[in-house]
């Protein structure tokens, strides 16, 4: 570097000369992380079909908790009044607990709803989130994510609804007490990268077993509604 002591602006030079070795370095790591993205994203060939062994049952026998029964236990813990739009249930926050995505569920992309539950709701989401995926591990199977595709509606959401041909959208709806949630059945997302899968009405079975269990002790109301796809279910405690 003894030529730069010769230069009019060794300055601009210095700075010139760093910024170079800056650039250089950025365009390395950009490339190191892009040929390791490559490499995360080899895909894997889901080619052996594996299944939980539990025993069917009929959901619509099972599941047939009314909604009259739902909307009395909604009410006794519930939201005392129900938000009639978001600006009113942005001002209930205090009261709620947010939804979000995580290691046993997916916060489906809400359009009706908004991610709020009051606590027992939400604590029994985590509840059955963690029993579903404790079924999974124990029996040695891949892990996969359900989605819970409704959650608080306020009373505007359903009028939005009703008007948009949902049958199941009624104006006594348990969604605005805060205590309901709606879990997708025939949709699941696969976490685990390996070669075992398994078919979505396996995994139907897998979840219909931990809410058969939650509601065999009293902890919550189901509704197996076959139009939404769905299990529409209250918490009760």
């Amino acid at each position: 570097m003894e030529f730069i002591k010769h230069l009019p602006n060794k300055k601009l030079v210095l700075l010139a000369i760093a910024g170079l070795i800056i650039v250089v370095g950025l365009i390395w790591i950009c490339t190191l992380g892009g040929e390791y993205s490559k490499s995360e994203q080899v895909a894997v060939v889901e080619d052996t079909l594996v299944a939980y062994p539990g025993r069917t049952f009929s959901y619509k026998d099972k599941f047939r908790d009314t909604q009259a029964k739902q909307v009395r236990a909604a009410k006794a813990i519930g939201l005392k009044s129900p938000p009639q739009n978001r600006q009113e249930a942005a001002k209930m926050r205090g009261q709620l607990s947010l939804i979000k995505s995580n290691d046993n569920y997916v916060v489906d992309s809400l359009t009706h709803s908004i991610p709020y539950l009051v606590p027992a709701a939400a604590r029994e989401l985590e509840r059955i989130g963690e029993g579903f995926a404790e079924i999974l591990q124990r029996n040695g199977l891949p892990h996969y994510r359900f989605y819970v595709t409704s959650v608080l509606r306020t009373k505007d959401d359903v009028k939005h609804l009703q008007k948009s041909g949902n049958v199941n959208a009624t104006s006594q709806s348990c969604h605005c007490y805060g205590t309901t949630f709606d879990l997708a059945y025939f949709r699941f997302d696969k976490v685990s990268r390996t070669r075992e899968y398994m078919h979505q009405d396996n995994l139907k079975l897998v979840l219909g077993q931990v809410l058969l269990n939650e509601q065999r002790a009293g902890r919550i109301y189901v509704k197996y509604e076959y139009k939404q796809a769905c299990f529409h279910i209250t918490v009760r405690e």
